[in-house]
């Protein structure tokens, strides 16, 4: 039985660029990044040296704190690098393909045996598709959540339309679903587009929840809040919609396939399309393919709003089912703070004029329009921000290491991208996102 959640604070970023509904086959990569950097707070160890040869679903690394939790190889080739940062830090593993892949056999699951998926999941490298909340961090396998919940609906700016790259992964979604009802005492939630033609309306053992309003209606986040928001000493567990493609492959027929059909979007993309690839493939394979209207751009792995930024010939992070490119604003606007604005989004009506056209789709650039200064109370936060929390006060006792003002202020419930919107209309240009990642990793470090 679904139910309708209606979300009324938010705020829709229109950008030009959205990708077309043409799904291509982009080239094959070259090379493939394993970046540890993608699993916040693991610390990885190395099972393989440069020059191995590996297998699609081939342990890489595993946690240094739980053993049983393995990072695996996206596709067969080759392990051609190891590099390394500050402190011999491991930054990238880089893996030079076969032109076709071959992959471990892991067998069949059952499907009703939880200690089978949890092990599974674990040994073939699925296990960091779940994340916990609290702390937004790779989910702890020793704690039983109270619930999962996945979103199928993306709000955020050019984002990748599931009910098309999920149209035929029913078989699959189903597999991963029956998997991991078992992991739980409660129930599987998933948001869904109101009126959408979503593949998990034909899906059995969850709870769907069709969600409308704006941006971000479709964070996870925002779905726990309206659901079952999460208390002191509760965890839920956070799945992408995307994913559970891959842990229904592995569950079902005993592969590692991380296969991705990702969306390729942005102003500065001459065709914005999905493509067909794998994760961690490089992104030039089809960034180029697909053409760029200019030379001056910034590309991310992710969406503009809490995406990472790589360069061109840089390669797909880990959760990332889109790519975007856009105009760097590495330029200056003189006196643009004392004339009328009518190609940038606001919420304020002081000199703008977005909100005489809802509708229209703008081509924006990287250019912050100011510059960082202390926060300015304009109570514009609370117009945007639609869970059942302060964002300004959480925002200031993160800054300050406040521990029990974090708490009580529902510091277990939100993740950095939840505060993606309050970050993208804050006068004072701070940023929200790392101060709140920065606060649950003191959390997690000071109360575990």
């Amino acid at each position: 039985m679904s139910k309708d959640i209606r979300i009324k604070k938010g705020l829709n970023i229109r950008l030009k660029g959205a990708a077309s509904t043409e799904i291509s086959g982009a080239p094959r990569s070259r090379t493939f990044n394993v970046r540890p950097a993608d699993f916040h707070l693991i610390t990885p160890k190395m099972v393989i040296k440069e020059g191995a040869k590996i297998k699609a679903g081939d342990d890489i690394f595993y946690n240094k704190a739980n053993e049983t939790m393995r990072f695996v190889s996206p596709v067969s080739g080759t392990l051609q690098e190891i590099r390394r940062g500050a402190k011999r830090v491991i930054t990238d593993i880089i893996i030079e393909a076969d032109k076709e892949d071959s992959y471990r056999d892991f067998g069949k699951t059952d499907l009703s045996d939880a200690a089978a998926v949890k092990a599974r999941l674990l040994e073939a490298g699925c296990w960091p598709f779940i994340k916990q909340r609290p702390y937004d961090v790779i989910a702890n396998p020793e704690v039983t959540p109270k619930a999962i919940f996945i979103s199928a609906y993306n709000t955020a700016p050019m984002s990748a339309d599931y009910d098309l790259i999920l149209a035929d992964k029913g078989e699959q979604i189903q597999a991963a679903i029956d998997g991991l009802k078992t992991l739980t005492d409660g129930s599987i939630h998933v948001g869904v587009p109101k009126g959408g033609n979503s593949v998990f309306n034909n899906i059995n053992g969850i709870e769907t929840h069709n969600v409308s309003g704006p941006h971000p209606a479709g964070n996870v986040g925002t779905l726990i809040g309206r659901v079952d928001p999460v208390n002191k000493g509760e965890t839920v567990w956070t799945i992408h919609a995307e994913d559970l493609v891959i842990i229904g492959e592995l569950l079902a027929n005993g592969h590692y396939k991380a296969d991705r059909i990702i969306a390729l979007a942005g102003s500065s993309v001459k065709t914005p399309k999905y493509y067909k690839t794998k994760i961690g493939a490089e992104v030039s394979t089809f960034v180029y393919d697909s053409g760029l209207n200019e030379e001056n751009v910034r590309v991310i792995s992710g969406d503009v709003l809490s995406g990472t930024q790589i360069s061109p010939e840089g390669h797909l992070s880990f959760y990332a089912n889109v790519v975007s490119v856009i105009p760097e604003g590495d330029d200056y606007e003189f006196f643009g703070w004392n004339k009328p604005i009518f190609n940038k989004i606001s919420t304020s009506r002081a000199l703008t004029f977005s909100w005489l056209n809802p509708k229209k789709e703008y081509e924006l650039d990287t250019n912050t329009n100011g510059e960082h200064r202390a926060f300015v109370v304009t109570g514009s936060y609370e117009e945007v921000f639609p869970l059942d929390i302060y964002p300004l006060q959480l925002l200031k006792s993160c800054m300050v290491k406040d521990l029990d003002a974090m708490e009580a202020m529902g510091m277990y419930e939100v993740a950095p991208e939840d505060f993606a919107v309050t970050e993208f209309i804050c006068v004072s240009k701070q940023p929200h996102q790392k101060i709140i990642r920065e606060a649950l990793d003191l959390m997690y470090k000071e109360i575990g």
